[in-house]
């Protein structure tokens, strides 16, 4: 898989994470996405639960960038908001340098060309009424001009390099194991020649011995067709295999930021530090001091003030983390490559 290099960046708020990289595929600054919550029997808005709440990033060509956290920390809604899916509720996103939040609907459909999403379950993402062949050459018939020869041809190309063979494009959804309808959305995906993929979760859904294979074709398809991704995940063995950086997603925000191989050998943030204690070691003779958390995650509909993580930190100082958002910090070599959100990292 390619290793992008990585620009330094400057912060200027809580929030921003690698400002200035020139060259950015994709780039958010303080991305938001809320969704209300009514009540009563007019169904009134009484509150918003803040999925989504300031996160600022850049992606550069190439890289595999990942995004991992809890079961409901915001990660995939920040997937989907990234590709237009959802609707963001404040904030920016710039593709290629041009703001895509605020891009009329023609616009749209035309980046859909170039961005795409593999999603969590792939026998939910794939139309059952459609066979295989149907689901690959969709994407090229309503965001293409090509003609019909050329779509045929590329269905047949997708269909070899995601492999699977000819026979299976007359197939259903439901004739499929969960690998091989899994290498059909990434067929869907690819069908139209993305730049960007954001990959949610694409492996979750599926039987371990079903994911290595999964991930080593995604690894070979980058290569292949230069591809550049966003993936989400909480398996952090997957993220550790696959991802070039990582940002630590906990409710709504981002704690730490950081190349893959220095989050693994020196996290900062007291929450990477307990995401990192629960992975197994398989080594014989390992042990890890498990950090256990207590409590649960906070509602994002109501979160805490100040750090968002103090209401279950074990390193917990006072009344700066109840009172103020921490700053993200270099916390690196001097190189801005590893950030964390935190009042005492050190």
């Amino acid at each position: 898989m390619s290793r992008a290099d990585h620009a330094g960046a400057d912060r200027d708020d809580a929030l921003d994470v690698r400002e200035g990289v020139d060259d950015a595929i994709l780039s958010a600054r303080d991305l938001r996405k809320y969704f209300p919550v009514t009540g009563g029997i007019l169904k009134r808005t009484v509150g918003q639960v803040k999925a989504v709440d300031g996160v600022s990033f850049d992606v550069a060509p190439g890289e595999t960038l990942g995004l991992v956290g809890e079961s409901g920390c915001g990660k995939s809604t920040l997937g989907r908001t990234v590709v237009g899916l959802e609707d963001a509720t404040g904030g920016s996103v710039r593709f290629e340098g041009e703001e895509v939040t605020e891009a009329s609907s023609s616009r749209m459909r035309e980046l859909r060309r170039d961005v795409q999403i593999i999603f969590q379950d792939p026998a939910s993402s794939l139309n059952p009424r459609m066979s295989a062949g149907r689901i690959i050459g969709e994407p090229m018939r309503f965001l293409t001009d090509w003609s019909r020869e050329r779509r045929e041809a590329r269905v047949h190309e997708l269909i070899e390099e995601v492999g699977l063979g000819e026979e299976h494009l007359s197939r259903s959804p439901h004739e499929f194991s969960g690998g091989q309808q899994q290498r059909i959305a990434i067929a869907r995906a690819l069908a139209v020649k993305p730049k960007l993929v954001v990959a949610d979760e694409p492996t979750s859904a599926l039987d371990v011995s079903v994911q290595a294979n999964i991930l080593n074709l995604l690894d070979d398809l980058q290569d292949e067709y230069d591809l550049t991704y966003l993936f989400v995940s909480h398996d952090l063995s997957v993220i550790k295999h696959v991802c070039d950086r990582v940002m630590v997603m906990y409710l709504g925000r981002l704690a730490e930021v950081a190349p893959t191989e220095r989050l693994f050998e020196s996290p900062s943030h007291p929450y990477t530090k307990a995401l990192l204690s629960s992975v197994p070691k398989a080594s014989a003779g390992t042990t890890t001091d498990r950090i256990v958390l207590e409590g649960s995650v906070p509602s994002p509909e109501n979160p805490p003030s100040g750090c968002r993580f103090h209401t279950r930190c074990q390193e917990y100082i006072g009344d700066v983390c109840e009172t103020t958002d921490p700053a993200f910090r270099d916390v690196g070599d001097g190189d801005d490559e590893h950030v964390c959100a935190c009042h005492h990292y050190d």
